[in-house]
């Protein structure tokens, strides 16, 4: 008995379909017989027009072609003059062939040098000197004395007598220079120096006072 039951219901709803199909296309069409009436259609068409136009009016104009260039009037020809003959003009005489330099470039100038500063003046020689002398034998000069109580007892050496010497050869000044470490025989050397006769110095070959050094021995023999 259940089986029965459920076979109506199932016939029943196939039936259905086709009526609710049916419905929705008549309901399509009757929305779109409204939406002419109402005048929906014609805005669009409104709407979509305008832009074609615009589309057309902003595309760029065709280049137009250049126009070939016309040629140039033609001139009629004008016969040229003849040709007056002139006498030629007198020309100046070619100048003289010039010897030409020597290309050889000239050898460049030395630089300047430093000025060598001039040599100082050459001091004329020293003249000579020649000391007094009492060697000479014109002067006649006896021995030193020798002392009796220096004999006696031995005593000996040398002594040096450092005397100055005038012009004329005459001693003016006496002294010790050197001692031979005796007294006595220190004191008869300087008598001898200042009794002495001497050859005056000289100085260029003219005489002149000067000191010098007068040796003096005391030997026992």
């Amino acid at each position: 008995m259940g089986s029965n039951m459920r076979t109506p219901l199932v016939f029943a709803s196939s039936r259905r379909r086709p009526l609710a199909i049916a419905a929705g296309v008549l309901l399509l069409h009757g929305g779109a017989l409204w939406a002419l009436q109402s005048g929906l259609l014609a805005r669009m068409v409104e709407v979509v027009t305008p832009v074609e136009v615009i589309a057309e009016a902003i595309a760029l104009p065709r280049p137009k072609a250049e126009a070939p260039p016309s040629a140039p009037p033609h001139k009629p020809k004008v016969a040229a003059a003849p040709a007056v003959p002139h006498k030629a003009a007198s020309l100046p005489p070619a100048p003289m062939p010039v010897a030409m330099a020597d290309a050889t470039p000239a050898p460049p100038m030395d630089a300047p040098q430093a000025a060598t500063p001039a040599p100082a003046p050459v001091a004329p020689p020293a003249p000579k000197v020649e000391l007094p002398s009492s060697d000479a034998d014109y002067l006649h000069n006896p021995k030193p004395v020798y002392p009796p109580m220096s004999k006696r007892l031995g005593e000996q050496g040398r002594v040096i007598v450092r005397v100055f010497i005038g012009v004329d050869g005459v001693a003016q000044k006496a002294e010790i220079r050197q001692s031979s470490g005796f007294d006595r025989l220190d004191q008869a050397a300087l008598a001898t120096a200042q009794r002495w006769r001497y050859v005056p110095g000289k100085r260029g070959g003219v005489s002149e006072a000067m000191w010098s050094s007068v040796p003096i021995n005391f030997v026992l023999e």
